[in-house]
């Protein structure tokens, strides 16, 4: 395999993919509808073909100009589109399909490919637009790619769980970041000790090439980090890597409720553990970064970066009044 083509490619997992498969010498192509800054636009190993995805002729005329090896989708968000690229990529060495831990649909620890029941997935929610219905398409996704498999498709699904590291647009790592490089002490709901697993990005991107190269027709693999980290873990990892120290403070429901808030409002935090077992991807040969390496690469972008997750903002003021009722109370 020596050429790979990239759908999506210029934001968070794609962008780094498409360094993924340069750093092993591949030939890489990028498809998308050219909305975004194109970050290789100057880098002449990196071809650029605009269309859209959701477009028929645009995606069999992709097929037909970059005549891929390795074919990663990144941005398929509905079941149907899963369905196509299969069809035009059928003859391909491998077709790759961004999934979801999401796609699970019980509750249980861990979770594990083949194991593990996933979403179902009614005609409507195939169709959805919304993030209520997410986990259900990549699940649906998942099971387009099984079809494929068994009518000879090399296709395969990677699902990662909560993905963060430098140019993560969904700002979700970004408000813990800020909160630990602008303040002291940091009010962190129930014990801190939740798990949410996440994979660091360029694991992710790692994870899409070993398995393109190396997986199985018709499997899934999940990718998180292989060693798990709470919320306080997390938090002080940052502050490490920061160079600095934090208070955390930790305030359950009944203190969350002085300032109108509730554990959920805080994001990454959540009540049941998220746990996905990566030990089949493991079996490919593929590692994780290690966490205070991941940590330090993620917190140096940011701090060039703008963003700050102010959209995720529960609101520094609702939780100054937490604090002050909790050291009322200490």
């Amino acid at each position: 395999m020596s050429h790979a083509l990239v759908i999506g490619g210029t934001r968070f997992i794609g962008r780094h993919t498409v360094e993924e498969f340069l750093a092993h010498d591949y030939d890489v192509t990028i498809f998308n509808r050219g909305t975004h800054d194109n970050p290789f636009a100057d880098d002449d190993r990196v071809e650029h073909i605009q269309g859209d995805r959701t477009d028929d002729t645009d995606l069999q005329t992709a097929s037909l100009a970059a005549r891929p090896d390795v074919v990663v989708d990144c941005v398929a968000y509905k079941p149907a589109e899963v369905e196509r690229a299969t069809e035009v990529f059928s003859d391909v060495d491998a077709y790759v399909y961004i999934s979801s831990g999401d796609a699970y649909g019980r509750e249980e620890i861990p979770k594990r490919e083949g194991e593990t029941p996933m979403r179902p997935c009614t005609p409507e929610q195939a169709e959805d637009d919304t993030g209520e219905t997410y986990g259900n398409r990549k699940a649906e996704g998942d099971r387009k790619v099984f079809a494929a498999a068994e009518n000879g498709v090399n296709a395969m699904s990677v699902r990662p769980c909560i993905v963060y590291g430098p140019h993560d647009y969904t700002e979700r790592m970004d408000y813990w970041l800020d909160r630990v490089d602008s303040h002291d002490r940091i009010l962190v709901p129930g014990d801190g000790q939740n798990v949410w697993h996440r994979a660091y990005v360029e694991d992710v991107a790692s994870a899409l090439r070993v398995v393109a190269e190396e997986g199985e027709a018709g499997e899934v693999y999940n990718v998180g980090d292989r060693r798990l980290v709470t919320l306080d873990e997390m938090l002080r990892l940052m502050a490490d890597a920061m160079d600095t120290e934090v208070e955390l403070v930790h305030a359950g429901e009944r203190e969350l409720a002085a300032g109108g808030l509730a554990p959920e409002d805080f994001i990454l935090y959540r009540d049941y553990p998220h746990v996905l077992d990566t030990n089949k991807l493991a079996g490919l040969g593929w590692e994780s970064t290690p966490l205070d390496e991941a940590m330090a690469q993620t917190v140096a972008e940011h701090r060039e970066s703008d963003r700050d997750g102010s959209e995720h903002d529960p609101g520094r003021d609702a939780e100054e009044r937490v604090l002050d009722v909790l050291d009322t109370l200490a």
